[in-house]
């Protein structure tokens, strides 16, 4: 096929229309799959596929159009026309042997342009916004999101350029110095569509490495993890991360304790000191089933104001103090480093957000994070996650309640 040509973005709108492709047997689940289709997979008793759409609809997709092969009444009869999820659904349904590139030039007609495009294995909490801007920015008519992978979750597919284009993809994994992994939640112009050829071809496998070479494959980054029905060994992460239990993410000098003045640093116990209501609140959040996360930044380890033997007895003795009051503390995540190392977890970089993230299964689109100043809400904003500032009228105590409180709490 002939990659399309570059396209003006100026009379774009934002997508709301969303196509999932959802007609393969799902062998790697087998014998599961031998019952229902893939996208049926239950997961907390709830198909996998309703959590995605969902997802979509609170990101203002409207329109939901699945591409069914393989036991396509399953889904057909559980969805019906999308009402009760509030978005309208409609199918396409083709024979089980046909590939993705056959199943979307069947389905031409029904396409928006632009339209989403997401494998129905893979919920990734997506910000469509942002990717929208991501995509009008790079002017191409294809863009992928793609997992990072610094974690080594999966393997790598692809390989994305300096300027955040995707310059190699080889879904055979066999190309050298590939990093990144896509997983579909890509937004495409319908011209692609229909400079598909009528054989049943793989969509991903013909034109992905062909508009990757022409540089007309942008990528959004996000080192967000994603959670996949793909295969027996990722279920149980799935079953966590879609546990949804309610978590915070919050901040330490300034909002649990005393913040010492600019360049200066708590270095022992004798000098941490409780803010007023702070611990009081880490027990009404914790009784009411947070889990709570400390996010800090501590240079005064690398500035050598504090060992980091200092920091590790200060929050044990910080945890075991929120424990007794009946907020335990599920971990602490701390930057030692000092302002000008260039890591990647100092805030206002949202590193430690994500490897909270990861360690626990949380979803960061709906876990706040409590700070006290700028750098907390823009490390937030890098990571997706609401932010919450503690200020002189507003105390950790009182936004502990508000959370509390909150209809749908996990909602965030």
């Amino acid at each position: 096929m002939s990659v399309a040509p570059k396209q003006t973005s100026a009379s774009l709108r934002r997508p709301t229309q969303a196509v999932i492709l959802a007609g393969g047997r799902g062998e790697r689940l087998r014998p599961l799959t031998d019952l229902y289709p893939k996208p049926m997979v239950p997961i907390r008793g709830k198909p996998f596929l309703e959590y995605i759409i969902t997802m979509l609809r609170e990101q203002g997709v409207k329109r939901v159009l699945l591409l069914l092969g393989y036991l396509p009444e399953t889904v057909q009869n559980y969805f019906g026309d999308g009402s009760r999820w509030g978005v309208k659904i409609e199918y396409s349904v083709t024979p089980i042997e046909d590939n993705t590139g056959r199943r979307l030039k069947q389905a031409e007609r029904l396409l928006d342009d632009p339209f989403l495009l997401i494998y129905c294995d893979n919920y990734w909490p997506m910000r469509l916004e942002r990717m929208w801007q991501r995509f009008l920015e790079a002017k191409t008519p294809a863009m992928l999101t793609v997992y990072t992978n610094k974690d080594s979750y999966t393997k790598d597919t692809l390989r994305v350029d300096d300027k955040g284009f995707i310059a190699v993809y080889d879904k055979s994994r066999r190309a050298a110095q590939l990093k990144g992994v896509e997983i579909s939640y890509g937004i495409f112009r319908k011209e692609l569509v229909r400079g598909l050829s009528n054989e049943n071809i793989s969509f991903e496998e013909t034109l992905y490495p062909e508009l990757a070479r022409a540089g007309r494959l942008a990528a959004y980054l996000t080192d967000h993890r994603y959670y996949s029905v793909g295969g027996f060994q990722r279920l149980p992460f799935t079953e966590a991360f879609l546990e949804r239990r309610r978590a915070v993410l919050i901040d330490r000098d300034g909002v649990l304790n005393r913040k010492p003045p600019r360049a200066q640093y708590v270095r022992n116990w004798q000098e941490f000191q409780w803010l007023p209501g702070a611990k009081e609140a880490m027990g009404k959040l914790g009784r009411a089933g947070f889990r709570l996360f400390v996010i800090s930044n501590q240079a005064g380890v690398a500035r050598g104001a504090m060992t980091e033997a200092d920091l590790l007895e200060i929050h044990r003795r910080m945890a075991a103090e929120a424990s007794l009051a009946g907020g335990p503390i599920d971990a602490i995540y701390y930057c030692p480093h000092n302002w000008d190392e260039g890591c990647e977890c100092r805030k206002p970089k949202p590193g430690m957000l994500f490897q909270a993230q990861r360690d626990f299964n949380l979803d960061l689109s709906r876990t706040p994070f409590i700070g006290d100043d700028e750098r907390d809400a823009e490390a937030a904003d890098a990571a997706g996650c609401p932010s919450i500032l503690v200020s002189e009228g507003k105390s950790l105590l009182e936004i502990a309640t508000d959370l509390i409180n909150k209809p749908n709490a996990s909602k965030l």
